[in-house]
């Protein structure tokens, strides 16, 4: 991925600058990609993030705040998100009868069954983002991303 080319200068960018647009090119280009093979399934990057950590929960429910802190892009509008999944049928919302301002949200069986099909979708887009990479240079990178 030529930076230069991409966003169309001819001026010699500064190797930091360069680096930084290297990343910001790159994430919009994963980012595409996982909302393309998550459009079938009529969820978003963000609501994926909420039932993988939700199915990661071993059965257990999980409040909104342990939610927030467990996604991989923090957003201040969880809330939301869990309204949508409740609709859509893939959670649950549980009203906690002696504290009713403790909630706590839980995976269903439907949330269950689409993760399993989007996750062949995701295996799938991973493999195509890092067809070019080799085992040896994801290792490198994850090293390098390591020092952020």
């Amino acid at each position: 991925m030529n930076v230069e080319q991409i966003i169309k200068t001819e001026k010699k960018i500064p190797l930091e600058r360069r680096t930084i647009i290297h990343f910001m090119l790159v994430n919009n280009k994963i980012n595409e990609s996982i909302s393309k093979a998550l459009k079938p399934f009529d969820v978003s990057l963000q609501q994926f993030n909420v039932l993988r950590i939700l199915r990661g929960q071993n059965e257990k429910p999980a409040n909104l705040s342990t939610l927030n802190e467990r996604m991989v892009t923090k957003m201040s509008n969880t809330t939301r998100l869990v309204d949508k999944l409740i609709l859509k049928g893939f959670v649950d919302r549980i009203i906690c009868p002696s504290n009713r301002r403790k909630v706590e949200i839980s995976i269903t069986t439907e949330g269950r069954n689409i993760l399993k099909k989007i996750d062949s979708a995701m295996i799938k887009a991973e493999k195509s983002i890092l067809e070019n990479i080799s085992k040896k240079e994801l290792e490198q990178l994850n090293t390098l991303l390591n020092k952020f």
